[in-house]
């Protein structure tokens, strides 16, 4: 088979999750991708338009609606030495194989005692915005972060986008990779390799003032609040997370040592949030180089709200972001 597969140049978010599929399936015959509606219809978002007619019914499989199945039937597939991509349409309907993620797939390499691996990776379609209500709207990134034995991704890039998920097959344990609806239509460039280590930190913007930091679909946010900031003669540092567990604190406690304020932007609940984590590793290991609390900007704490203006006022917008560092500069927080 000869397949053209879309290696770098410009192209939206969507095509670079696609072009990242396709190389994986190109380069492994143990990898297959299978969900709902991911063959004939082409995936829920359009991602995997295309691949069924060009890697056959086995290796694009259709499955019923049922979460806890066949997120089962992949952890035994990859127990098997395997390399299954497992696509749960929608984050809220993780929940349903909860079970088999936390119970199963995260525990098996620690109960055995390193016997067996469960090298197998779970896409996941999250965030807000899309006018999608509160069963199919939530990021709950920070949920599975707190579960030893899984990594999780957050691609807020394209690169990432295109290249995260070649990684994330080559690890021998399960990594969950949470992919933000908003990003899909964004136009991108894609270079033509990963730019760093997938559990790296990436330095998005260089700034003195004050570090945001941030990760997946509110980095766009940031990016635009960053630039807003600069012709106020604020200078942002931008740390764009990409890896939630294991988390890269060196990475954010170095631009920190240099900024000496931080805001991190979590489009989770502020309750319980990864921002209230990566806020405790700041107190732990940067108190004494701080000039001001450290700030979050966070999910209302609501299910997300279907109306289009209580939707956009429940998440982090831009203009929180630049009020909330004029204000940390000025003292006034």
């Amino acid at each position: 088979m000869n397949i053209k597969i879309n290696q770098g140049g410009k192209m939206n978010y969507r095509e670079a999750l696609r072009a990242g599929i396709e190389q994986s399936l190109e380069d492994d015959p143990r990898v297959f991708l299978m969900g709902e509606d991911v063959g004939h219809y082409g995936g829920c978002y359009g991602v995997s338009k295309g691949l069924l007619e060009r890697y056959g019914p086995e290796r694009i499989i259709d499955t019923p609606l049922c979460e806890s199945g066949f997120v089962g039937l992949g952890i035994g597939a990859a127990l098997g030495d395997m390399r299954p991509i497992v696509e749960v349409m929608m984050v809220n309907f993780s929940l349903l194989a909860m079970d088999q993620i936390v119970n199963t797939a995260a525990t098996l390499h620690h109960m055995s005692g390193g016997q067996f691996n469960v090298p197998l990776v779970i896409r996941l379609a999250c965030g807000a915005g899309l006018q999608l209500a509160a069963q199919h709207s939530h990021s709950w990134e920070n949920i599975y972060a707190h579960i030893p034995g899984l990594k999780i991704l957050s691609p807020a890039t394209h690169n990432d986008a295109r290249y995260m998920l070649i990684q994330a097959l080559e690890d021998p344990n399960p990594v969950l990779i949470f992919e933000h609806v908003m990003l899909l239509n964004n136009q991108g460039e894609v270079l033509n390799g990963p730019e760093a280590d997938m559990e790296t930190a990436l330095i998005r913007k260089q700034g003195k003032d004050i570090t945001l930091i941030t990760y997946g679909g509110s980095l766009p946010k940031v990016l635009i609040a960053a630039e807003e900031l600069e012709a106020l003669n604020i200078y942002v540092e931008v740390v764009d997370l990409r890896c939630l567990r294991p988390l890269d604190s060196d990475t954010v406690i170095a631009s920190i040592e240099k900024t000496h304020r931080a805001i991190i932007i979590d489009e989770g609940w502020k309750s319980g949030s990864l921002a209230g984590e990566i806020s405790a590793i700041i107190m732990e290991k940067a108190f004494w180089t701080l000039d001001a609390p450290v700030q979050r900007i966070c999910t209302q704490e609501v299910p997300i709200p279907y109306p289009k203006h209580l939707e956009q006022a429940a998440l982090p917008q831009v203009e929180q972001i630049v009020t909330c560092a004029k204000c940390l500069i000025k003292g006034e927080l």
